[in-house]
């Protein structure tokens, strides 16, 4: 199974966009896809792909419920669907995910069980066989390093970074050398950078050396995802993927969006192979 956490320190709405894009070109293969969204923001990944308005439901069913062990019924019915791709929508306990799972340790704890707050997501995941029934998992987390993040990465031991190509864009991915052994080391697994995927690319020069900068540090760098602010910003006003939104909501096809589609098929096509290839 290809499974993958989407994660950039400079957050922002590029993140949830290219993971709810890569999720649909996903399911446009034929691929059976869950997207986990854990950042607890409005604009979140949840939002795009227009699912989980209860999320300010606080008697309703959640993930943080079954996270901590007091779910209010099973765990299919936390999942909506929408363009194909099945999602677990976040939900505004995630804001309180920290204090519910170290309250959940401390109880633990007291009776001598062995219970990692880190490792609960992966826990909600195997047993309900997520990784024997899907293709794909995205995993989209706030871009703070929190339990939300540690969780994710349990989960999927793999990243994917956007990357803007500008001085916030550098010093987010000059972070993420510091935050990837670190994480290695907190919680005693190996992750892996699957690729960086430049968005909002202009071709300035500044962007060009930038560009270049990343490539001289060995990362796979697969696409380049140029500026297409009216495509992007259509689709969160539609609620909608790319693919969609180009489909449905243009009158007139525009070569350019139709290059921005392809490349996203082609990224989201290069990461299944990366991750099915022969060790």
């Amino acid at each position: 199974m290809l499974a993958y956490t989407t994660y950039s320190e400079a957050g922002g709405v590029g993140k949830s966009t290219l993971a709810a894009n890569l999720a649909v070109a996903d399911a446009r293969d034929d691929r059976n896809v869950l997207v986990v969204d854990l950042d607890p923001q409005e604009a979140s990944v949840s939002y795009l792909l227009n699912v989980g308005d209860n999320r300010d439901d606080a008697t309703s069913d959640s993930l943080v419920r079954h996270m901590v062990e007091r779910e209010r019924g099973p765990f299919s019915h936390l999942i909506e669907t929408n363009e194909g791709v099945d999602v677990i929508p976040a939900h505004n306990s995630l804001e309180q995910l920290d204090r519910h799972l170290s309250r959940r340790e401390e109880e633990a704890n007291d009776f001598g069980e062995n219970w990692n707050r880190n490792v609960q997501l992966l826990r909600v995941l195997r047993e309900n066989n997520v990784h024997e029934d899907y293709d794909t998992l995205i995993v989209d987390p706030p871009a703070t390093a929190d339990v939300k993040l540690y969780n994710a990465i349990h989960s999927t031991r793999s990243l994917l970074v956007p990357f803007e190509p500008s001085g916030k864009g550098r010093k987010s991915v000059d972070g993420l050398e510091d935050l990837v052994p670190g994480l290695e080391e907190n919680l005693d697994i190996n992750v892996g950078v699957l690729a960086i995927v430049p968005n909002r690319f202009r071709g300035t020069n500044d962007q060009q050396d930038m560009l270049e900068e990343m490539r001289s540090r060995k990362y796979d760098i697969p696409v380049v995802l140029n500026e297409r602010g009216s495509l992007f910003e259509g689709c969160w006003r539609q609620r909608c993927s790319a693919f969609k939104y180009v489909e449905e909501h243009r009158t007139r096809k525009r070569d350019y969006e139709l290059e921005t589609l392809d490349r996203l098929e082609t990224l989201a096509d290069h990461l299944r192979q990366t991750v099915e290839a022969p060790a």
